[in-house]
């Protein structure tokens, strides 16, 4: 019987993985199985850029697991039974279950409303691609003026209010931060941070908190309105609470506590990758939500999977944090290192260089995202794709009017 392997979510972490577990074991002795909510690969570190105007076309996960054997199922995850091994899902075609022998967990992380009254209802965000285009949506019914409101001075932030001021000129754009804007950068990169705002317009309100969003405005702490035609919520990030009601050790935000090899702590048969898992770095810290430390865990994941399963020793990834890339429109950018206690070195790289650096960084997560067959021999490309079926049949036990 083959070995059942379920990765749930196909982000940065979820797509990389599946394609190097593809690669490495053999489709005679296992079985892999992608769940997603969604039937294309989000390139989440460019959704603010979709939402300014940009065309991102969008890369269907079929087309990127084609040859590899996986199959997929486009559903959203709705629990775990870690005693029995399964996941109920739902999406179009109904819902059901589907087993696993192991189960890697790259759900990822989603805006955090903290409680605020009208997030939900009224504010925007850039962290999936249906609400990056209903941002943009709401932009292009403004033609081309009005006010737009990015609560968080954090790099999602920062990123959308110097892409959306750049791309869309007549916007007057304006960024609320509960502390110092670049408070983490050094010196001279937060001087050039600072120059960026200015030439692009953008005003800042330091030491802000927003605590409550309508319509047409935001209510700070200190009862200041903020007129906002657009209000893009961008005050941090916060994980499924799928494992936690699974029964698996997690922290107090609800991400899985997993060993170095990122195993889980109290489910030996259960891995963790990306946002959703909380992994201790090289320097002895937690590693952030970031995309960099989505690729140190998911290939470790996959190292310590396809290790225990063929009995080979499992190595191990450094799992070291360097920097910040942050983007400030299409032609600017900020290049920040960091030591071994994050804190910010001295020196930097600012405008078109970085930018270019930046911009090679994110072509190359893609890529490594959507060739998940390089290097895997063309006789194994053949077997996968006429033994195993692209898309996962359903299973469906009630019906749901829900897409996934």
């Amino acid at each position: 019987m083959k070995h059942r392997i379920l990765v749930l979510g196909a982000g940065y972490a979820g797509a990389f993985a599946a394609g190097s577990l593809a690669r490495r074991l053999s489709p005679a002795d296992t079985e892999l199985t992608v769940v997603n909510a969604e039937p294309v690969f989000v390139e989440r570190m460019r959704m603010h850029q979709l939402a300014a105007g940009r065309e991102r076309p969008a890369r269907q996960l079929t087309d990127v697991f084609a040859g590899t054997g996986v199959r997929l199922r486009v559903a959203r995850v709705t629990a775990i039974d870690p005693e029995r091994g399964t996941v109920a899902v739902t999406g179009e075609d109904g819902t059901g279950e589907l087993g696993y022998d192991t189960l890697l967990y790259t759900l990822g992380s989603r805006v955090a409303d903290h409680g605020v009254p009208g997030v939900a209802e009224h504010a925007f965000d850039v962290a999936g691609r249906p609400s990056a285009l209903r941002l943009r949506a709401r932009l292009d019914d403004l033609d081309g003026s009005g006010s737009v409101l990015v609560v968080g001075e954090g790099l999602t932030g920062i990123e959308t209010a110097t892409e959306l001021a750049e791309a869309r000129p007549g916007l007057s754009v304006t960024l609320a931060a509960r502390g110092e804007l670049g408070a983490r950068l050094s010196p001279g990169a937060r001087l050039h941070l600072r120059e960026a705002f200015d030439r692009l317009g953008i005003t800042v309100h330091e030491h802000t908190v927003i605590e409550a969003v309508g319509a047409t405005h935001a209510v700070g702490a200190d009862g200041t309105s903020f007129p906002a035609d657009a209000t893009v919520w961008a005050a941090g990030f916060a994980v499924d609470p799928c494992a936690a009601a699974a029964g698996f050790e997690v922290t107090g935000e609800g991400r899985i506590v997993v060993d170095d090899t990122m195993r889980s702590v109290s489910h030996p048969d259960v891995y963790a990758a990306g946002d959703s898992a909380y992994a201790i770095g090289a320097n002895g810290r937690p590693l952030p939500m970031s995309c960099a430390s989505a690729g140190h865990t998911a290939l470790q994941a996959t190292d310590a999977i396809v290790g225990r399963l063929t009995g080979r020793p499992v190595p191990r990834v450094k799992k070291t944090y360097i920097g910040n890339h942050i983007g400030l429109g299409r032609y600017d950018a900020i290049l920040q290192m960091v030591d071994g206690g994050t804190r910010a070195k001295s020196w930097f790289v600012g405008g078109r260089k970085a930018a270019r650096v930046k911009a090679g960084i994110i072509r190359g997560s893609l890529w490594g995202v959507t060739h998940p067959t390089f290097g895997m021999p063309k006789r194994k490309r053949r077997l996968t794709a006429t033994t195993t079926p692209a898309v996962t049949p359903a299973v469906a036990t009630a019906p749901e009017n829900a897409a996934a």
